[in-house]
């Protein structure tokens, strides 16, 4: 069922004409109803929305495009546990395009350009998600193996393509591996069609002054060129969850199985050094025994569950 919030939010898109916030809002409580285990509803909102389309004056991303994927946003920003720093400069970069309206009256620009950075399963997805949810924002995600090519000048004109759709649809874009064409162009290995498109990039990235959000997204920012810092409106660097961090994680992914008493030091030790995503995963585990082993919470399982994921982990290392 529809919480108040967008049955609110729904209210206001119609009756300021929104139509793209209203189609966000209506594909999100159409995910939530697929989770809640309605996909029957969740089918049929769906068909309402694709077979009404949009009005002429709402510019749609095609899904035969392929260089994006459309996907529905809807974490909320509770959700996304990290370190207090990093709360406070995603809260600025939603207060900013709030009222990106006055900013501009006084000659300023919003933070619409943003670099996340961190190790893998650290929460860089989910950002791009949080604030296009928080925002009522639609979260396309560019398709890099779909952008880059290996036919000279053809990845600059996909990418020219990329940001025309930015600019002509209001929403939140992530780049994600975005090392894939932001590479150091000092690099020895770096070839001149890649440095042409990462010109490009640049270029287009400078030139932007849509009401969209960028997002870059990396797994390590020692290979990115450094021109590409400066032109970011704010550097996020995202690292593994510290204590606090992993008790909240396990708080908010274990819902109504969670017991603050299972949470013992050894749990707290077995789930240092793992990423948010792999300890996200042992809590899924734990919930998955309990419903279908008939078994209750407690540190041993937990404990269990963060074993097979640190062995996964190492493994994959190896």
């Amino acid at each position: 069922m529809a919480s108040g919030d967008q049955i609110k939010s729904l209210l206001n898109a119609y009756y300021n004409r929104d139509e793209n916030r209203f189609k966000t809002v209506a594909l999100q409580i159409a995910a939530s109803e697929a989770r809640a285990g309605h996909a029957a509803l969740a089918r049929e909102i769906k068909e309402i929305i694709d077979k009404n389309g949009s009005s002429n004056n709402i510019v749609q991303i095609k899904s035969d495009n392929h260089l994006v994927e459309f996907v529905v946003p809807d974490n909320k920003s509770q959700e996304l546990v990290v370190s207090e720093e990093i709360r406070i400069r995603i809260e600025r970069i939603l207060s900013e395009y709030r009222q990106r309206e006055r900013l501009r009256s006084f000659g300023m620009k919003n933070r619409s350009k943003v670099l996340v950075e961190g190790a893998p399963g650290t929460g860089k997805t989910l950002t791009a998600s949080v604030i296009a949810c928080e925002l009522n924002l639609p979260l396309y995600i560019v398709q890099m193996d779909k952008l880059i090519t290996k036919f000279m000048g053809e990845t600059s004109a996909k990418l020219r393509q990329i940001f025309d759709l930015i600019a002509d649809n209001r929403a939140v874009f992530l780049f994600d591996e975005f090392d894939a064409i932001g590479a150091d162009r000092s690099l020895d290995n770096e070839v001149g069609e890649m440095r042409r498109v990462l010109n490009s990039f640049l270029q287009f990235l400078e030139r932007d002054d849509s009401d969209s959000i960028i997002l870059a997204a990396t797994n390590n920012h020692k290979m990115l060129d450094q021109a590409l810092f400066r032109r970011f409106d704010d550097v996020l660097h995202y690292s593994i969850p510290d204590e606090k961090q992993i008790k909240k994680l396990f708080e908010i992914k274990l819902g109504e199985f969670y017991k603050a008493k299972s949470i013992t030091k050894k749990v707290i030790e077995l789930a240092s050094g793992l990423s948010h995503a792999e300890i996200s995963k042992a809590c899924e585990d734990c919930i998955k025994d309990i419903i279908l082993e008939n078994k209750t919470l407690s540190s041993e399982l937990i404990a269990k569950s963060l074993v097979e994921r640190t062995g996964a982990y190492a493994s994959k290392e190896a």
